[in-house]
């Protein structure tokens, strides 16, 4: 009964582990798996060239991925082609890091934001637009063929249960 009191005196006069979470932020492990990035190269053109072998391999078929060809005129990627749509829904997502390994360009990273909350479903779908990097200042931007939100076989629409 003494040591079991003695413990319980001595943590009385140690400092607290508390962080206040919304103010101070604890820095994550390097190899923590967050929040997923669409990188670019230093031209600003797209590293990814719409090979959809990140999809292939995501064991929850979070990813869709829809590829175009790139011409003379319009090129977003090096290759011949780019992903004209990309999106992966957040929910199905399990943060392997499976489509970041099957990626031969590296185009798709995890990051390390961990601030993921949605409100509604149609929400937690990342198109390519939220997902790539900022342009670069000498870079362009790369449209979206699809409007945002348009992949919805993962997102099934929810019945209001009083009808």
């Amino acid at each position: 009964m003494f040591r079991g009191l003695w413990t319980t005196f001595k943590s009385m006069f140690e400092k607290p582990v508390t962080i206040s979470y919304p103010e101070v932020k604890r820095p994550v492990r390097e190899r923590f798996k967050g929040r997923h990035i669409l990188k670019r190269y230093d031209n600003g053109l797209e590293k990814c060239i719409g090979c959809a072998l990140c999809a292939a391999a995501c064991p929850s078929d979070a990813i869709f991925v829809e590829a175009s060809e790139n011409t003379d005129t319009e090129r977003y990627s090096p290759g011949e082609r780019y992903a004209s749509t990309y999106e992966i829904n957040m929910l199905r997502c399990i943060y392997c890091g499976f489509c970041e390994d099957a990626c031969p360009t590296e185009a798709i990273v995890l990051g390390s934001d961990y601030e993921l909350s949605f409100v509604d479903r149609a929400k937690a779908i990342y198109n390519k637009e939220m997902l790539l990097e900022p342009v670069p200042p000498n870079g362009k931007p790369t449209p979206q063929v699809t409007e945002p939100g348009l992949f919805t076989r993962s997102v099934p629409e929810m019945k209001d249960p009083t009808d």
